[in-house]
């Protein structure tokens, strides 16, 4: 447990020196890190959030703030998939917008008290998810490996248009509200209705999931949830973590990074689960 609490922990004043910024900077590149190899770097950087003295929503806004530009400059990196499936993009974009801004405008009506109360649970599920990723994955590639593909996927999802967009909308709610390990529900939804290109799921989940972002940025940057030179400081050094990152991450092993993730969720989950009731 003392390995996960690191995170958490602020070291002592010493003098006038300020050690919030410091720490945030280096919980920031190390979210940053992990989100370039495995994902799950919220599993960091909102808890450094609440540690410099945030309150839950206003760290929970800030960090989603910090991490939006990342998410939206992948945007680019599958304008071919974008393209090529353009009218089922424009109807996850859709869904993201209604479930991110449903799901922002609640936390902003939460008290902080509430979601402080709910952010065990919801980093419980998140690591939960997480840790299922991985053997879903495989089990629906091994699946969809078995039987030929005869009909293409975004004709199957024009067929089943509104449970697709319904069930969309719905993980861009929690996206929108809390958000961590949602893109793997997205993945699973778009396997369920047909895809079976990995690369041609990943465009549709960053198409839905960075609309369900900004829409949450844009309602917390006016709300003034965001406190915008910690907001500053943790994008750019999450920024320069995934980028160092990259160039090591294919010399890592897999199945560790994925294992770690999730020993820092439970970790991070545990530890709010004792401090909300200690």
């Amino acid at each position: 447990m003392q390995s996960m609490m690191i995170f958490t922990w602020i070291p002592p004043s010493w003098g006038s020196i300020d050690w919030r910024m410091p720490w945030l900077i280096f919980a920031s590149f190390l979210a940053g890190a992990l989100n370039a190899v495995a994902g799950g770097g919220s599993f960091l950087s909102f808890p450094a959030m609440l540690a410099i003295g945030l309150g839950p929503i206003q760290a929970n806004a800030t960090n989603t703030v910090a991490i939006w530009p990342g998410q939206l400059t992948s945007i680019a990196g599958y304008r071919n998939e974008v393209k090529k499936h353009s009218r089922l993009a424009l109807k996850m974009a859709l869904a993201g917008l209604v479930g991110g801004s449903v799901g922002a405008i609640i936390l902003l009506n939460t008290p902080a008290k509430t979601f402080l109360d709910l952010v065990p649970w919801l980093l419980l599920f998140a690591a939960l998810v997480f840790a299922m990723s991985d053997p879903v994955m495989k089990q629906i590639q091994r699946i969809k490996g078995s039987s030929p593909q005869t009909t293409d996927p975004e004709i199957q999802a024009e067929r089943n248009y509104w449970p697709l967009v319904i069930a969309t909308t719905v993980v861009c709610f929690y996206i929108g509200y809390f958000g961590a390990g949602a893109g793997f529900l997205i993945i699973s939804l778009l396997s369920l209705f047909g895809f079976q290109d990995l690369n041609e799921m990943n465009a549709m989940k960053v198409v839905s999931t960075t609309m369900a972002n900004g829409m949450a940025c844009i309602l917390f940057a006016f709300s003034g949830k965001v406190e915008w030179r910690y907001c500053l400081a943790a994008m750019v050094t999450c920024a320069i973590g995934g980028y160092l990152s990259a160039r090591v991450s294919q010399r890592l092993n897999p199945r560790f990074l994925r294992g770690l993730v999730v020993c820092i969720g439970l970790g991070m989950a545990a530890y709010f689960f004792w401090r909300n009731h200690s």
